[in-house]
């Protein structure tokens, strides 16, 4: 394969997950274009992977209905700052990794200078702001899609989805090691093991947190010899979380760590997570799962007034599975009296694990594919349709 010239690929992504589609993609567009240079927001994997860095994706991290507006006129001095640099230096295409907030409208104004734009990761429209749909068709020309039940819906709104599955399906094994798992944490293989992940955003952590540790220091009392792993996902929130324990649960024997989410999962019975990819990910550890959340009142208030969500469930788990495998305890209900009960449940019940680990293995085969590659191949095609390669 040539290129007629170096091609510059604009690309941003703003949190963890995004990072991690973002660097597989570069690299492997990077393998079958080696001449490509890369330029955008990024996190360290994307850093790792080869990227001029305008800004941190740090920047325009920011989850919510309410909770972006204190953020908002630093967010559109940014955008504009990024699309500035773009109208006088266009690159050759663009990719937006998720946060549809912020890149559906990078990609409308640069396909409008005519910039071929992809959207990787689908906005939930099948969850809620289904009116999005329409934004997206005059900003996308290729929508990459991570789960197998997104293109369906798409279509019936006229989008043409190219469905790439999930890289974290083809990374992790289908047989996750709990014993080696066990060893890296120093844990008692004959005593059971709860894994807690409040969230990877600081506002995550700070809302979720507080009822997370409580109900673990709960099911430490009423599960004899309960052992605890807090995996975070790096230092700030781990001072964050010390903080929050010493307040809510003082009583709390755990491990804490930064960065080990997928081994603690690995090594746990059973897992309480915050909603969001981690969910797949304890999906793909094969382990039964409490999933609880919340956001600020204010901008739960208005998805209930609105009526925003569109699904019976919000966990990408139990919508991968068609049925709520985990119990989701939403808001309110994400409270130790409901928290811990439903955990307790999974430890008394040894035939409930195994069924529900069979499932995953079930899901989990189903979505094994070379995701970046597929998607680089994606991309490619509509570099090549634009005739920017041959």
């Amino acid at each position: 394969m040539t290129q007629r010239q170096p091609l510059r690929i604009g690309i941003i992504a703003a949190e963890p997950s995004a990072d991690l589609l973002a660097a597989g993609l570069m690299d492997a567009l990077r393998h079958r274009l080696p001449q490509v240079s890369f330029e955008g927001i990024a996190g360290p994997l994307m850093r790792q992977s080869g990227i001029d860095v305008w800004e941190d994706m740090d920047s325009i991290s920011v989850m919510g209905l309410v909770e972006v507006v204190p953020h908002l006129r630093r967010l559109l001095q940014l955008r504009a700052r990024i699309l500035q640099r773009w109208r006088d230096t266009p690159p050759a295409a663009f990719i937006g990794v998720d946060a549809p907030d912020f890149n559906l409208t990078v990609e409308m104004r640069l396909r409008e200078q005519g910039v071929p734009t992809v959207h990787y990761v689908s906005p939930t429209v099948w969850v809620w702001r289904t009116g999005r749909v329409r934004k997206m068709r005059r900003a996308i020309d290729l929508l990459l899609t991570i789960f197998p039940f997104e293109g369906e819906f798409l279509q019936r709104y006229g989008m043409h989805a190219t469905y790439v599955g999930h890289p974290l399906a083809w990374e992790m094994p289908l047989d996750p090691d709990k014993d080696a798992a066990l060893r890296a944490f120093d844990l008692d293989p004959s005593r059971p093991v709860l894994a807690v992940l409040p969230g990877s955003r600081r506002g995550e952590v700070s809302r979720i947190a507080p009822a997370f540790v409580e109900t673990a220091q709960r099911l430490q009392a009423e599960v004899p010899g309960l052992q605890v792993v807090l995996p975070l996902i790096n230092a700030t929130t781990r001072d964050m979380l010390e903080t929050i324990r010493a307040a809510h649960a003082p009583g709390l024997e755990c491990t804490v760590s930064v960065g080990d989410a997928r081994v603690a999962m690995a090594a746990a019975d059973v897992v309480l997570v915050a909603s969001g990819t981690a969910t797949l990910e304890c999906l793909l550890s094969k382990r039964p799962m409490v999933v609880g959340y919340k956001v600020s009142p204010a901008t739960y208030r208005i998805v209930r007034l609105f009526r925003l969500l569109k699904v019976k469930h919000v966990a990408l788990s139990n919508l991968l599975a068609g049925e709520g495998l985990a119990p989701e305890l939403i808001q309110d209900a994400c409270t130790p009296d409901r928290l811990a009960p439903a955990l307790k449940t999974f430890f008394d019940d040894a035939d409930t694990r195994a069924h529900i680990a069979g499932r995953y293995r079930q899901i989990h085969e189903g979505m094994r594919m070379d995701t970046n590659s597929v998607a680089a191949n994606a991309v490619i095609d509509l570099l090549k349709e634009r005739g920017l390669v041959s």
